[in-house]
């Protein structure tokens, strides 16, 4: 069995990890609090905030392309079956037991029903229930391991019934994704306050409890 590889941020603001293609931006010279964060970055979909360090996203056309075919899928199955949800352009997650939390899904799906119940809504784009929220997803770039880890445990902790890892390039950690790598799609449905995780490869036909009626393999949503 492989051994799983750590986590190297360091106090530089670029580094190199393994298992990645590219690097990823820390910057840890000084921790932000979630109203800096919101005043500097609020609308800048290319950062996050985590337990007050700044996450570089550096999004790629490729990746912004499988979260937006994501998205439309997910719109598609919500008209049909007539959901008051909504898919935002942007939102950000602000746990209420978190201080210097911002998570910024690719893509995540919203109850109407429970807008009124927010407290920073009408103000910010930022959920802070997890009853709102019905799903995320994720598509997996060079920090894989807060995708495939932290947020793991950050979304089932908030009760979100699903959630979407979409590794799209196979990026993930062996133990994550198995040998050899393999552009790879998990679902993570809720049960009993854990996630169940399903994985599906090229040519699966993806499951969804919260969409049963989902047509989709990770081929239809591979970038050209």
């Amino acid at each position: 069995m492989a051994v799983a590889k750590p986590f190297c941020p360091d106090e530089t603001t670029m580094k190199v990890c393994p298992d990645r293609t590219r690097p990823m931006t820390y910057t840890a010279s000084k921790l932000l609090s979630f109203e800096e964060f919101i005043a500097q970055y609020g609308e800048n979909t290319r950062y996050e905030l985590i337990n007050g360090e700044l996450r570089d996203r550096s999004p790629t056309g490729p990746h912004e392309a499988v979260a937006g075919s994501i998205a439309g899928r997910i719109f598609v199955e919500i008209f049909q079956a007539d959901l008051n949800w909504l898919v935002p352009k942007n939102c950000l997650i602000k746990p209420l037991y978190a201080e210097a939390t911002a998570l910024r899904p690719d893509v995540v799906v919203l109850d109407k029903a429970e807008l009124g119940q927010e407290p920073l809504w009408q103000k910010e784009p930022v959920i802070c229930n997890g009853s709102t929220i019905k799903l995320v997803a994720e598509v997996v770039s060079g920090n894989w391991q807060d995708d495939y880890a932290r947020k793991v445990e950050e979304y089932a902790f908030l009760k979100i019934p699903e959630y979407w890892i979409v590794d799209f390039r196979g990026l993930g950690g062996l133990q994550f994704i198995g040998n050899p790598k393999q552009p790879t799609f998990t679902v993570c449905q809720l049960a009993n306050g854990m996630y169940q995780q399903q994985q599906y490869r090229l040519g699966d036909a993806i499951s969804s409890g919260l969409f049963p009626n989902l047509q989709l393999r990770l081929d239809d949503i591979m970038p050209t």
